[in-house]
């Protein structure tokens, strides 16, 4: 494969991650897009230091510290999901609107 493909296949990701979070009002649908959307900067990155600089460990360094950053976003969106569900009955992005300030 060369890195046009990878950076087609992270560009569909990224554009169906896109969609995905612009269309649904399911919190827990909006972080799926939103997790989409990371894994094609993950899948470019990693690409681009598989092509340009495959001796050098900085884009393995780059790939663990965004799974690591990517698993406790999940972690606290999934937190806060529950706890919106649990405390006003919320599931949908509207209905959690007015937590604003």
């Amino acid at each position: 494969m060369t890195l046009q493909m990878f950076l087609v296949l992270a560009a569909a990701l990224f554009a169906t991650g896109l969609f995905g979070a612009l269309s649904q009002q399911s919190v827990v649908m909006v972080m799926m897009g939103l997790e989409l959307m990371i894994n094609a900067l993950v899948v470019a990155g990693a690409a681009f230091w598989y092509f340009l600089a495959p001796a050098r460990p900085d884009g393995q360094v780059f790939v663990l510290v965004v799974l690591a950053a990517m698993t406790v976003e999940m972690a606290l969106g999934f937190a806060v999901a529950t706890l919106l569900m649990r405390a006003r009955d919320a599931d949908m992005t509207d209905m959690a609107g007015d937590l604003r300030g």
